[in-house]
C-alpha cells in the first residue's frame, strides 16, 4: 500500500535556482568573451566556450525541470521526474562538443604560438568570473543536497570543474608572464579539454544509470533496512525489498510478513507505520509495502 503521509521534494522547488544559474552563466560568459578579447588567450577562450555550455545546459536544466514538475496524468501515473535525467545527458554532450571546439583551436597554437595583449585586463575578468561560478555552485549545492535534485547537482558539479579549469588556465597564464613561453597557452587549453571530458562523461553516465532505474544509494537502503528490522522484537519481518530513484523521488516496495493471527486492522495500522517511517527518515522515500502471513516467509527467503 501506498504511503501519503511523507512531503517528497518537488522538481518545482529547483526551479529558482536554476534560472540563477541561467543568469550567472549569461554574466560569466560575457566577462570571459571579454577576457579573451583583451588577451588574445585560447586558455581564456577555452574557458569561455565552456561557460557557453553552461549556459545552454542551464536553459536546457530550466525545460526537463518545468516538465518534470508536471503532476502525474493518466499516461505518466508515475510523473515525468525522469525528465530530469535528459538534462544530465544533454549537458554531458554539450561538454564533449565544447571540448572538440577547444582542441581545434588550441592545437594549431601549440606548434604556431601567437603573442598574447593586454593579459593583465584579461586576467581580472577572469578571475571575476570564476568567484562568480564558485559561489553559484556552492549555492547550488547546497539546494541539490537538501532537495535531493539530479539536475542541481549536475549543474553544480559543472559549475565547480569551470572554477577549477579557470584556476588551471590562470596559473598557467601566470606562469607564462614569468617564463614567456607562448605555448603554455596553447597547452593548458589541450589540457582543459581533456579535464572537461572527464566530466562530461560522469554526466551522461549518471544519466543512463538514472533512466535504468538505479537502486537508491547503499547508506539509504541500509537505513531503510534498519528501519524494518526494528519491528522484529513485535515477530513482524520483511523480504525482497526493491529500491529506485527517478529525478527527486525516490521509491521503495518491500514484503512485510507478520503473524498470521493478526487483524486486518493491526495489520493496516502497522504497514502505515513503516511506510510513514520510511518517507519520513529516508529523504521523503515513497514506500509501498504488500502484507503476508509469516507462514510464507519460508518460501519469500528462500526466493531471495
Amino acid at each position: 500500500m501506498p504511503s501519503s503521509r511523507a512531503e517528497i521534494p518537488s522538481p518545482a522547488q529547483a526551479l529558482p535556482y536554476i534560472r540563477l544559474s541561467v543568469v550567472a552563466a549569461i554574466a560569466t560568459i560575457t566577462l570571459k568573451f571579454l577576457a579573451w578579447w583583451f588577451s588574445g588567450s585560447v586558455g581564456l577562450l577555452s574557458d569561455a566556450l565552456e561557460s557557453f555550455v553552461n549556459l545552454v545546459g542551464a536553459l536546457f536544466a530550466l525545460s526537463m525541470l518545468s516538465l518534470a514538475a508536471t503532476p502525474p496524468d493518466e499516461e505518466h501515473p508515475w510523473g515525468h521526474n525522469k525528465a530530469e535525467y535528459f538534462s544530465s545527458g544533454f549537458e554531458g554532450t554539450l561538454i564533449f562538443m565544447a571540448a572538440g571546439a577547444i582542441l581545434w583551436a588550441a592545437v594549431p597554437r601549440l606548434f604556431s604560438p601567437e603573442p598574447l595583449e593586454s593579459l593583465g585586463i584579461g586576467l581580472w575578468f577572469s578571475v571575476a568570473s570564476t568567484l562568480l561560478n564558485f559561489i553559484v555552485s556552492r549555492i547550488l549545492a547546497k539546494a541539490a543536497q537538501r532537495l535531493h535534485s539530479v539536475v542541481l547537482e549536475a549543474d553544480a558539479a559543472h559549475l565547480m570543474t569551470d572554477v577549477w579549469t579557470s584556476i588551471g588556465v590562470l596559473a598557467g597564464l601566470l606562469a607564462y608572464m614569468l617564463t614567456g613561453w607562448l605555448w603554455l597557452d596553447a597547452l593548458l587549453a589541450i589540457l582543459v579539454a581533456l579535464h572537461i571530458l572527464t566530466e562530461g562523461w560522469r554526466l551522461m553516465y549518471g544519466a543512463f544509470n538514472g533512466l535504468m532505474d538505479q537502486a537508491l544509494a547503499d547508506e539509504d537502503i541500509a537505513l531503510i533496512e534498519q528501519i524494518l528490522g526494528s519491528y522484529a522484537p513485535g515477530g513482524v519481518s520483511w523480504t525482497q525489498l526493491r529500491t529506485r530513484r527517478a529525478g527527486t523521488r525516490r521509491f521503495a516496495h518491500v514484503n512485510i510478513l507478520v503473524p498470521g493471527d493478526w487483524s486486518v486492522a493491526n495489520a493496516h495500522d502497522l504497514l502505515d507505520e513503516i511506510e510513514s517511517r520510511i518517507a519520513g527518515e529516508v529523504h521523503g522515500t515513497q514506500a509501498t509495502t504488500h502484507l503476508e502471513p509469516r507462514t510464507t516467509a519460508a518460501r519469500h527467503l528462500a526466493e531471495d
